[in-house]
């Protein structure tokens, strides 16, 4: 009779264990890569500027001081408290440069520049041309302009979630993740959740499939600056969350009685 209880509560135990286990067949990334042509995937992305961008704007010509008025130098708060009258290297900084609502900047002697939607280079190019009926003919500027704010949020089932800046103005969905560490064996992998504003303001959500390996030729596999990234949880995540505790004490308690009835098997046997 006792064995009988025994083998009754160790196959109910095995039950809720294996009920409790989720599904390990969309883990893996990629899982179709053969069969994807990826001729598409065949293009170099180039970020282009938006509304709130910061950007970094520099002209270096031959003769520095023909340069200089297109380089606005403003004062380090260290540098204002300590009231300097001339500014040392430690106390200068290249001023900056907010893009407003409608794609636009105010640079000096040009003025207003309306570099909404243009890449760098584009943008380049644009202040190339007209500073140069400001210089000497021999003169042949080169401008430099950078996203001081490039960042991208990735929320969620991650390990590390978080806001990340970008350097190189440049990331794709599989970078962002594995700057927060990878999903967890939680997360959704084929129901990747990407958030974004365009540059008139409207806010769209994009569906991302990892287990999906024509992701790399998606519109959406670079992602632009203050794209947000969210990993939703699984069942088996969201029914943990749900129980809490109760779940713990469920199989502590389950434990328990298995030792009770292993324990009075081997004393009554």
């Amino acid at each position: 009779m006792y064995k009988r209880i025994y083998q009754l509560l160790l196959v109910a135990a095995t039950i809720v264990m294996l009920t409790s286990c989720g599904s390990t067949k969309n883990i893996a990334y990629f899982q179709n890569s053969d069969d994807i042509d990826f001729s598409r995937s065949e293009y170099l992305y180039d970020a282009r500027i938006m509304p709130k961008d910061i950007l970094t704007i520099t002209v270096n010509t031959a003769n520095p001081e023909a340069a200089a008025p297109f380089n606005l130098i403003v004062a380090t708060e260290m540098s204002i408290a300590q009231g300097r009258s001339r500014l040392s290297n430690s106390g200068q900084s290249l001023q900056t440069y907010l893009v407003d609502n409608k794609g636009c900047i105010e640079f000096p002697i040009l003025g207003t520049l309306e570099v909404g939607g243009l890449t760098k280079s584009m943008c380049e190019k644009m202040i190339h041309d007209k500073i140069l009926p400001y210089l000497n003919s021999t003169e042949n500027p080169v401008v430099t302009v950078r996203m001081s704010n490039y960042k991208i949020s990735v929320l969620g089932e991650v390990n590390r979630p978080g806001m990340f800046n970008v350097g190189n103005e440049k990331i794709n969905i599989l970078e962002a993740l594995a700057q927060a560490g990878d999903l967890t064996i939680y997360g959704v992998r084929e129901n990747v959740k990407l958030i974004r504003e365009n540059e008139k303001g409207k806010k769209e959500i994009h569906t991302l499939n990892l287990n999906d390996a024509d992701i790399i030729s998606s519109p959406y596999y670079y992602l632009q600056q203050n794209d947000i990234v969210y990993v939703e949880p699984n069942k088996v995540k969201a029914r943990n969350s749900n129980v809490g505790t109760t779940t713990t004490l469920w199989f502590t308690g389950t434990s328990i009685l298995i030792s009770i009835a292993s324990l009075l098997y081997n004393i009554l046997k």
